[in-house]
């Protein structure tokens, strides 16, 4: 009789940026090639994310996507992406759809990236829910190894509720980073109530290129060149300006990726910016690979682009945001700290300080051996454990 397969549930809320979504992405493919090995069984999954993927997202083997209405942050909160409704309304219609998936589905582990109960709890009663129904799923928080201040993560816990729910709901806790690095148990960042439960994986770093296809042309001449990225891009254009302005080192071209999330017009500005050897798209498929191949890179602080950037030898400047969150700014500092990067703050940021930076870095290559990369590899081992340990009861605290 042909065994089961594992069914694996991965949840983003993707309000800003494409980080949620891209780590998931790259989880649920490292799921996919290596759970059977270690389970003899096949995997199949749903990723559940608020933004409609687009080219460059493909999922792996006997996965599919689950796409939720949007939302977007605005200055008083999360509003509806594009849906005509009130947040109270696409808050429960999120929820309604969240619960019909989990409680149908049903899988044997669920992957909840950065925020437990999601936006606005929309996860809350849908997990109350799994647990009734299906008590046997192993309920997992994703963490990036950097969330925020101290202070301002102790209010988002103590907004969660009491710790004692989130022990009945969340089974473990994966930081996907380096504690020697960062250790968010040490800085305050972590949630208290599940101090016991965390797990570091190591950076989700190597491996990545292993499963980012690039396009099948290239829009920049063979040759070597510097290459400046923004992840996402919503918030980028001032440094995206910036680096389109400068002037490239002698001998190479500069490609600078805005983003699929930078509107049309700022797009436009960038590339009015640009010199003769500077080339501007909105994206570039399999930027693990361009990382990897390019001279130098310049980007802005994001967990996933700092990744890339960790798995090759490639120097990096990072110009990391500083709002709303301090989140990149911790996670530059840190990585500069241990020789990973370099950092530049975006106030002393112009195309002339860019164009130094670059103009020292290529040619170089940089050592990132000492820090823990092994993330991808590290999850699909502790997921085994979990859905293997009998004794691992988060509900029951």
């Amino acid at each position: 009789m042909a065994t089961a397969p594992i069914k694996v549930m991965l949840y983003s809320h993707d309000a800003q940026g494409l980080g949620h979504l891209r780590r998931n992405l790259a989880l649920a493919h490292h799921l996919a090639r290596a759970l059977p090995a270690l389970t003899h069984a096949q995997v199949t999954g749903l990723l559940v994310a608020g933004l409609t993927p687009g080219a460059g997202f493909e999922v792996p083997p006997g996965f599919d996507w689950l796409v939720l209405p949007g939302i977007m942050k605005s200055a008083d909160g999360y509003r509806p992406r594009r849906l005509r409704s009130t947040r109270a309304q696409l808050r429960a219609l999120r929820s309604q759809v969240l619960e019909a998936a989990l409680t149908s589905f049903a899988p044997d582990l669920l992957i909840i990236d950065r925020h437990p109960y999601g936006v606005r709890h929309e996860l809350l009663e849908p997990l109350r829910s799994l647990r009734r129904l299906h008590p046997g799923t192993r309920v997992v928080l994703g963490l990036r190894e950097v969330l925020d201040e101290p202070e301002t993560m102790a209010r988002e816990w103590a907004g969660l509720g009491p710790g004692h729910q989130l022990r009945e709901l969340i089974d473990q806790v994966w930081v996907y980073g380096d504690p020697a690095v960062h250790n968010l148990l040490r800085t305050g960042e972590g949630p208290e109530a599940l101090a016991d439960r965390v797990r570091f994986t190591g950076y989700l770093a190597l491996g990545r290129r292993a499963v980012d296809t690039p396009g099948t042309t290239s829009p920049v001449p063979p040759g070597p060149f510097v290459l400046t990225t923004a992840g996402g891009g919503s918030d980028a254009l001032p440094l995206l300006r910036h680096a389109a302005a400068m002037e490239p080192p002698a001998g190479h071209r500069h490609v600078v990726v805005c983003g699929p999330q930078l509107g049309e017009p700022e797009v436009a500005q960038v590339a009015r910016a640009g010199g003769p050897r500077t080339l501007v798209v909105r994206a570039w498929p399999g930027m693990s690979h361009h990382v990897n191949d390019a001279a130098a890179v310049i980007s802005m602080g994001g967990y996933n682009t700092l990744c890339e950037i960790l798995s090759t030898s490639t120097p990096a400047l990072v110009v990391p945001r500083e709002t709303p969150r301090l989140e990149q700014l911790i996670r530059a500092r840190s990585l500069a700290r241990h020789g990973a990067v370099e950092l530049l703050r975006l106030s002393q940021t112009d195309p002339a300080a860019l164009g130094r930076w670059a103009a020292s870095a290529v040619g170089r290559h940089v050592s990132r051996e000492r820090i823990d990369l092994t993330g991808l590899a590290s999850v699909p081992v502790l997921a085994h454990a979990l859905l293997t340990d009998d004794t691992q009861q988060g509900w029951a605290a």
